[in-house]
């Protein structure tokens, strides 16, 4: 496992109300999310990045009002008009 270190000023902790441990979750949590979100990485690779379980990680993509799935309007679309023929 690697370790990336990120050093931030004092006041951003006090600012967010949260220790440095809980900062690091968050920050982990909110990348996995953003870059599930861009379709960049999958379900299961978002929740591993974050520190979650695959239904924890969908249960956290509801607070940040990110749908758990990853298909646009268009593809939807062309998965139901498969379906029906």
């Amino acid at each position: 496992m690697k370790t990336v270190s990120i050093e931030f000023p004092d006041s951003v902790f006090s600012a967010l109300r949260k220790d440095p441990d809980e900062f690091a979750q968050e920050m982990r949590i909110a990348a996995a999310v953003k870059w599930y979100e861009m379709g960049e990485i999958s379900q299961g690779k978002a929740a591993e990045i974050a520190g979650l379980n695959r239904a924890e990680f969908i249960n956290i993509l509801g607070r940040y009002q990110v749908s758990p799935f990853q298909y646009t309007t268009q593809e939807l679309a062309e998965e139901l008009a498969a379906i029906d023929e």
